[in-house]
């Protein structure tokens, strides 16, 4: 059972954060055969402002204990954290996605009691938020590529979600 996990940072994370990172991973590298998707997000001026994992975990204990657990939240680096379940409609995780465009960027849409977004070949993870305890749906969440924060902002009904410039999370690839 698939869990989207989005931290929003407190004011003045990014200086604990960068002091956690290799504690972060470590955490992280026990979830590597579970993550879908990963990465931290930034605000439209790019400054860091979160972090979210999608991630398949037997139940929503094992979900709250992956949240809570982890080093950046131990630490009091977000202001809040989100947990819902994830129905992952396109069934791929961030490492499935190929087909990257040049020149675009990669963005977190988060929309709640929102229509369903057009389905487009720039999705790179798309699914329904869903109420952990309950199951019934509350909106949608998708990872895509855009040209430019406004296109992406285009997918977004007015004042129903959030949008957030993204990146692909993890350990820097070793040669």
């Amino acid at each position: 059972m698939e869990f989207f996990v989005y931290g929003r940072d407190r004011a003045g994370a990014l200086e604990l954060k960068q002091g956690l990172t290799e504690e972060h991973w470590g955490f992280m590298d026990r979830y590597t055969k579970e993550m879908v998707a990963r990465g931290p997000t930034m605000s439209g001026a790019g400054e860091y402002d979160g972090s979210l994992h999608i991630v398949d975990l037997p139940d929503l204990d094992a979900a709250r204990s992956f949240a809570y657990d982890e080093p950046y939240y131990r630490a009091g680096a977000f202001q809040d954290v989100d947990i819902y379940r994830f129905n992952n409609i396109l069934g791929r995780t961030m490492w499935d996605f190929t087909d990257a465009t040049d020149g675009y960027g990669r963005f977190l849409l988060i929309a709640f009691d929102a229509p369903t977004p057009d389905r487009s070949k720039h999705l790179i993870v798309y699914g329904d938020l869903l109420d952990p305890g309950h199951e019934s749906r509350l909106g949608w969440a998708a990872l895509l590529e855009a040209p430019d924060l406004e296109a992406a902002t285009t997918l977004l009904p007015a004042g129903r979600g959030e949008i957030h410039r993204w990146r692909f999370g993890g350990r820097p690839v070793q040669d």
